[in-house]
């Protein structure tokens, strides 16, 4: 079993060498990589715009709920809010979201090309294809990610808002100041920080088991479900030391 996993960890440092190679063809990787963030940003807009305004205001209700003490300012629900959205939910549950979203496509695009022998061909045409696949889908993972995480709080804070509005628990100027109150930059630097590592493993760990992909359509199935697992394990797995170095 250690002997498996050390194997595993081994081949995919060899695979991450074979990716940050320089592109043969620096027009062609330009060209795939703005065609990447298309597809990776546009097409999880929607989504991660639904789950963000749930997300809101399920934890803007939550805390309502909990802060009913007089001595407690009403400004809390926003400021607690807040600091859930920004901090933990947003980075963190949206990426596990995309891990399924966006990585799951990655490994079985990567997938189909080696089962389908296309990525054959392109090493017998004597190019690198780990460079040529994956690193276009890593780039642009690292650049999309942390913007719809960005995208994602404001909406979970939007979702937020309407709750208020709706529900009449708190007056919308309280929770607005909550939202306001000893606001820090460094939240945000924190947040992105976070969604840029996890972009990284995402991406990277997902390409990693479609690119060694061995058989056909049941083992791309089998591999498409061991990199969303391995992703989001060692997304909760780093999350947690990260919030160590950092906070």
């Amino acid at each position: 079993m250690i002997h498996r996993l050390l194997t595993i960890i081994g081949d995919y440092f060899l695979f991450l060498r074979q990716v940050f190679s320089k592109p043969e063809k620096w027009r062609i990787f330009f060209k795939k990589l703005v065609a990447e963030m298309n597809d990776m940003g546009i097409g999880s807009l929607l989504i991660v715009a639904i789950v963000s305004i749930s997300m809101g205001s399920v934890i803007t209700i939550q805390t309502a709920m909990q802060i009913e003490s007089s001595w407690i300012p009403t400004w809390t629900v926003g400021f607690v809010s807040r600091t859930s959205i920004v901090m933990e939910l947003c980075p963190t549950i949206i990426s596990l979201l995309l891990v399924g979203n966006l990585g799951s496509r990655i490994t079985a695009e990567i997938g189909s090309m080696r089962v389908t022998e296309q990525i054959d061909a392109l090493e017998v045409m004597g190019i690198n294809p780990a460079s040529h696949l994956v690193l276009p889908k890593v780039i642009a993972s690292l650049i999309v990610n942390p913007v719809l995480i960005i995208y994602s709080i404001c909406f979970a804070l939007l979702g937020g808002y309407i709750t208020i509005i709706l529900s009449e628990s708190v007056s919308p100027y309280d929770f607005m100041d909550g939202l306001t109150y000893c606001f820090r930059v460094y939240d945000i630097i924190y947040a992105v920080t976070k969604t840029f590592v996890f972009a990284f493993i995402m991406s990277t760990i997902s390409s990693f088991y479609g690119y060694r992909i061995e058989g056909g359509a049941l083992e791309l199935g089998k591999a498409s479900t061991q990199g969303i697992v391995v992703s989001c394990f060692l997304i909760l797995v780093i999350n947690v030391l990260i919030t160590q170095i950092m906070l």
